[in-house]
C-alpha cells in the first residue's frame, strides 16, 4: 500500500508539521547503523587473539569502518543532491546488504584483510544511509523543532547497538574458556589454525539475521511515499551549488568547521571507548572469557541509550550547548578515573562514561548543519559533516597506539578523556559567543 504524506512542504525544504509514520520509519534506520558498529566492538576482541594482532592493529577495524564513511560521504551527497534523499536510503540499505552477504566468503578464506574489506563495504552503505537519514530526519518538520527530531532519531541507535552486542555475544562467542586461552591450549600449530578458521564461521552468524532485516526496510522504503524536503529553488541556482561553490561558501562559516572538528573529537571518543571495553574487562580480569566481558559491553550501550533521555529532557527546557558543557566535563573526570585510578574500578569508570556520550553526536550535527544559511549548500556541507566521523578511524588507533607504548590499556583511556575535553570546549565557546540555541520545544506536529 502506498503511504502519502499530508504534510505540506515549505520554501525552505522543512515540512509544516512532521509525519509520523515516515519520520518512524527513517528513525528505524538508525539502529541499523548501531547495530553494525556494535559488532565492530565485539570483532575487535575476537580478531585480537586469532589474527594475534597489537591493540593498534586490532583497531583498524574501526579505520576500515569509518574510513569507508570519509571516502563516500561527497559521492552520497552529490548522488543524493541529483536524485532525493529516500534514493540515497535505498542505495544505502543496498550496498550494506551487498556487504553483509560479503561475509560469506570472508569466513571461508579466513583472511584479516578480508574482513576488513567486508567492514568497509558495509560502511560505504551505511555512509549513504547516515548522509541521508541525519538531514533528513532534521528537515522532516517545522525548523523550528529540527534537532529535537535529530536527537528522537538517535535515540534508536544505542538500541542497534545494544543488539549488535548481544548478536556478537552468542553468536560470535561461546560459554568456557577465553579464545586467548582456547588457542594457547592447541597442542599444534595445525590445530590452533583449524580452531581461529572454527572460530572466524561464527563471525558470519549475526549478519544473516541483519541481512532480512535489511531486506524488509528495503521493502518498506520501496512502497512508501517520501516528500523531498528540499529547498524550492530553480535548476541554475542547483547547478551552481557543486563541491567547489560550497567549499567556497563554508569557508566563511568558522562555525562550521569548529563543529567539524568537535565531530572529529565526538566519534573518536566514542569508538574508542566502545573499542576497548571489552578488552579492557579481559585484560583487568583474568580467567574471564569474550562472553561474560561483553556485558560489561552491554551495560555500557544501556547506559548510552539511559544518558540520552535526561538529554533530551534538559534540552528541551536549556540551552543545548550548556547541558553539553556539563556532559563533556564529567565525562572528562569520570574517563581520567579510569585510566588512573585503582584497577578494581577503572572498567565500571569506563562503563559508567557512555551516560555523558548520547546527546553528542545529533547535537554537534544539527548545530553545525544550521550554520548553512543557504541550504543549496546543504546536501554537501551536510557530507562534509558526515565525513568527520573518519575520528572514529583515527582515535582508537591513537589509544591503541598509547597502549602499546605504555603496556597499560587502563592509562590509554586518557586519550579518550582529552577528546571530552576538546568537545567541551566547542561547546564553551558556543556559549561564550552567545551562539548557542534557545531549548528545542517538545512538540512535534502529527501529519495526521
Amino acid at each position: 500500500m502506498l503511504i502519502k504524506n499530508p504534510a505540506k512542504q515549505l520554501d525552505s525544504g522543512y515540512l509544516d508539521r512532521t509525519p509520523w509514520f515516515q519520520f518512524l520509519l527513517l528513525s528505524m534506520l538508525f539502529p541499523m547503523w548501531g547495530a553494525a558498529a556494535g559488532l565492530n566492538d565485539i570483532l575487535i576482541a575476537q580478531f585480537k587473539h586469532v589474527f594475534s594482532l597489537t591493540d593498534a592493529a586490532s583497531a583498524f577495524v574501526q579505520s576500515a569502518f569509518y574510513g569507508g564513511y570519509f571516502l563516500i560521504a561527497i559521492p552520497a551527497s552529490r548522488i543524493i543532491r541529483k536524485t532525493s534523499y529516500k534514493v540515497g536510503v535505498l542505495i544505502g540499505l543496498g550496498v550494506y546488504i551487498i556487504g553483509c552477504g560479503l561475509f560469506f566468503p570472508a569466513s571461508t578464506l579466513a583472511t584479516y584483510g578480508m574482513f576488513l574489506f567486508c567492514i568497509f563495504a558495509i560502511a560505504v552503505g551505511l555512509s549513504f544511509l547516515e548522509t541521508s537519514a541525519n538531514t533528513y530526519s532534521s528537515m522532516l518538520g517545522p525548523k523550528e523543532s529540527s534537532t529535537l527530531r535529530l536527537n528522537i532519531s538517535q535515540t534508536f541507535t544505542p538500541v542497534g547497538n545494544l543488539l549488535g552486542v548481544l548478536l556478537g555475544k552468542y553468536l560470535i562467542f561461546s560459554s568456557g574458556d577465553s579464545i586467548e586461552a582456547q588457542l594457547e591450549a592447541a597442542g599444534s600449530p595445525q590445530e590452533r589454525q583449524a580452531l581461529g578458521e572454527a572460530l572466524l564461521q561464527n563471525t558470519l552468524l549475526p549478519y544473516k539475521y541483519i541481512l532480512v532485516v535489511l531486506v524488509c526496510l528495503l521493502i518498506l522504503f520501496l512502497i512508501t511515499s517520501y516528500p523531498k524536503a528540499k529547498p524550492r529553488d530553480d535548476a541554475a541556482a542547483r547547478d551552481q551549488a557543486g563541491l567547489g561553490a560550497t567549499l567556497r561558501y563554508l569557508a566563511g562559516k568558522p562555525a562550521y568547521w569548529k563543529g567539524i572538528a568537535a565531530q572529529f573529537l565526538y566519534v573518536g571518543l566514542q569508538t574508542a571507548v566502545w573499542s576497548f571495553t571489552i578488552r579492557l574487562a579481559l585484560v583487568l580480569n583474568p580467567g574471564m572469557n569474550e562472553r561474560d566481558a561483553t556485558n560489561f559491553m552491554i551495560i555500557g550501550f544501556i547506559c548510552f541509550l539511559v544518558g540520552k533521555l535526561p538529554a533530551n529532557f534538559l534540552m528541551a527546557r536549556f540551552s543545548a550547548s550548556r547541558v553539553l558543557v556539563i556532559y563533556c566535563l564529567i565525562g572528562a573526570v569520570i574517563l581520567l578515573i579510569a585510566a588512573f585510578g585503582p584497577a578494581s574500578i577503572a572498567i565500571w569508570f569506563v562503563v559508567g562514561s557512555n551516560l555523558l556520550m548520547g546527546p553528542g553526536w545529533p547535537t554537534i550535527f544539527g548545530k553545525t548543519l544550521d550554520t548553512i544559511t543557504d541550504k543549496r549548500y546543504q546536501e554537501t556541507g551536510g557530507a562534509i559533516l558526515v565525513m568527520a566521523i573518519v575520528g572514529g578511524a583515527v582515535i582508537p588507533v591513537v589509544q591503541g597506539a598509547v597502549s602499546d607504548a605504555l603496556g597499560s590499556l587502563q592509562m590509554s583511556f586518557v586519550v579518550s578523556a582529552a577528546c571530552f575535553v576538546g568537545i567541551m570546549l566547542y561547546f564553551l565557546g558556543q556559549v561564550r559567543s552567545h551562539t548557542d540555541d534557545r531549548p528545542q520545544h517538545a512538540e512535534v506536529h502529527t501529519g495526521q
